[in-house]
């Protein structure tokens, strides 16, 4: 694995960047970072950084673990919205310390990786203060839509654009300007990370549905029980489906992520149905990710970023 080695080193400051004087915020911090993950999103800000030339890992292993420390603290957070009792195998913040301690605890992990960005370049911040509004906005739209009842198709696919993609993309972005890529280099892998984003999201809700808590090592079918998630996109009133609605080619020039995709799955009236789009709609979007990495030169980690999109679509947890 191109990667090993420093993504060992971002395990070990995930924890030392989050001690803090105060031991109770130090305890909840370490209970959440040491739990383990996937760590997708290190692997991306790593891997981008190998594949567009990067030369000097270091440069960017506090990128990575400034990414994983902003994604963890919406997984506090979200646990605290959803009443969630398990995340990574573990009991949540929240079961164990009560709601406001995790809250604090995710504005916590929030303030820290603006220590850890400080000495970064202007670029670099507003590359992750973006994507850290976007999955703010887009948690608020789902949570807010669920609430109103009013969640269809094209409003989950703004959702999982803004609260998952546009930090999958950040987290190339990081990478691959740090490494100080071409332009051509960075779209290339802005729009696999995206377009890998939404298929990593929408196979995460297939699962919510299908897979067992143990599974997941975190609280299944919350999405579905709270009106959410990629059962939404069943429309009942459209008794005999229709036909495969391939999804558009997503192209991600623009400074922001793109906005609601109309295509990318088909309405159908059965949640079986939904599970079996939701599938073939992932692997549509990987398959889009793979495309956008021609440009770049042949490399093992061009290969490990091959490998990560096989991975997140025939995942099972």
């Amino acid at each position: 694995m191109v990667i090993e080695k420093p993504l060992r080193a971002v395990d070990e400051l995930l924890l030392s960047a989050t001690e803090s004087s105060v031991p109770l915020l130090a305890q909840t911090s370490a209970h959440i970072l040491s739990a383990g993950g996937k760590r997708l999103r290190p692997r991306l800000v790593l891997l981008s950084h190998a594949a567009a030339g990067g030369t000097n890992v270091d440069d960017v292993i506090p990128l990575a673990a400034a990414v994983e420390i902003v994604h963890t603290a919406t997984l506090v957070h979200d646990d605290i919205n959803d009443d969630g009792t398990l995340r990574r195998g573990r009991e949540t913040i929240n079961s164990r310390w009560g709601a406001t301690f995790a809250l604090l605890t995710g504005d916590f992990l929030f303030a820290k990786t603006y220590e850890i960005m400080a000495p970064y370049s202007r670029e670099l911040n507003q590359i992750l203060a973006r994507a850290s509004r976007e999955l703010v906005e887009g948690e608020t739209l789902q949570i807010k839509a669920a609430k109103d009842g009013k969640i269809d198709q094209t409003t989950y696919l703004e959702i999982i654009s803004k609260k998952t993609a546009s930090l999958f993309m950040a987290c190339a972005e990081l990478g691959a300007t740090a490494a100080q890529a071409s332009p051509a280099w960075i779209d290339a892998l802005r729009n696999y990370a995206f377009n890998l984003g939404l298929a990593f999201q929408i196979i995460d809700d297939v699962l919510d549905l299908v897979a067992d808590s143990g599974q997941l090592g975190k609280n299944a079918g919350v999405d579905m029980a709270q009106g959410r998630g990629i059962s939404v996109i069943t429309d009942r009133s459209d008794a005999g489906g229709a036909a495969v609605a391939q999804p558009a080619p997503m192209t991600i020039k623009q400074d922001t992520a793109p906005g609601p995709f109309k295509e990318g799955l088909l309405q159908g009236h059965s949640i079986e149905k939904a599970i079996q789009k939701g599938y073939e709609t992932a692997a549509e979007f990987a398959h889009q990710a793979l495309e956008s990495l021609s440009v770049l030169p042949e490399s093992a980690a061009l290969d490990e970023l091959r490998a990560l999109a096989r991975i997140v679509i025939e995942r099972d947890h």
